[in-house]
């Protein structure tokens, strides 16, 4: 199989795609846990679809392909004709980890909480909350979310689905986030709008942050990869952001815009282009 892509930057320069978290669950887990002792092979970049693997189980398709022909899973005895997958698909781009988190989060079936939820937030959806996590008031969860362990979520904060966030995080006083992955220990304090984006992990957004997520003219986003603008497929699309960043406080992100692991802006910073390191 093909090592990661730098098409994955800034995300894949402090952790594999396998490794990455989709809902606080490492994508190798959620791949292995839908194979499990079954006679299957699945690329390591592989987002798979529940109902396509009991369909390679069963015998009903012998491999997945992707729209490129690109074999996303198969059966390791040979068995069984190539079809083209509706659900699974390959993370080739950061952009690929919103889409599976959608998938997971989206899929969520019941309430999980093991943490801490004040009387005084509401919650429309279904959330799972992890150890020694606190919900404060004021706080307003719309839709599926995912919070890890030992977070402060809170208070008068406005959550939207399909949002997840890791282990050690917190999100603050008049802060909306909304279909984002927030990966561990990282944290948005005060003011800030989050928006159909990627956070690494120890990222720390200062007051009045906000990425913006839609074009005026209302069509796809592109992304500059490897010096070449691809199509994300996305009409909203917000921000990439790399381990370790810190931005000053009132940044403006420009949607699609990427940060490299540690790098910063300064008080009312705007984002017109990527910052590498």
């Amino acid at each position: 199989m093909d090592s990661d892509s730098s098409d994955c930057h800034p995300l894949t320069l402090t952790r594999r795609i396998a490794e990455f978290a989709i809902g606080n669950i490492a994508l190798a887990d959620h791949q292995a846990g839908l194979i499990g002792d079954a006679a299957l092979g699945g690329h390591p970049h592989a987002w798979l679809a529940a109902g396509e693997v009991a369909m390679l189980k069963s015998g009903q398709c012998g491999s997945l392909l992707d729209t490129a022909g690109d074999k996303i899973a198969w059966r390791l005895d040979g068995a069984g004709e190539a079809i083209l997958a509706r659900e699974s698909f390959l993370i080739r781009y950061p952009w690929d980890f919103l889409r599976a988190n959608e998938a997971w989060v989206g899929s969520l079936r019941e309430s999980i909480i093991h943490g801490e939820v004040h009387p005084l937030a509401v919650v429309e959806g279904l959330i799972h909350v992890g150890e020694g996590s606190r919900i404060l008031p004021g706080v307003f969860i719309e839709g599926n979310v995912v919070i890890g362990r030992n977070c402060k979520i809170g208070p008068n904060c406005y959550i939207r689905g399909n949002t997840s966030i890791g282990d050690g995080c917190h999100i603050g006083q008049s802060v909306e986030i909304k279909n984002t992955i927030v990966l561990h220990r990282s944290s948005i304090g005060h003011l800030s709008y989050v928006g159909d984006s990627v956070l690494g992990e120890g990222v720390n957004f200062g007051a009045g942050t906000t990425t913006s997520n839609l074009r005026h003219d209302g069509s796809n986003h592109r992304s500059l990869v490897n010096d070449d603008l691809v199509d994300t497929g996305r009409r909203k699309f917000g921000a990439i952001i790399g381990d370790g960043v810190h931005t000053g406080i009132n940044t403006s992100i420009y949607p699609g815009r990427k940060m490299w692991p540690k790098t910063t802006t300064p008080p009312g910073g705007i984002v017109q282009r990527d910052i590498l390191l």
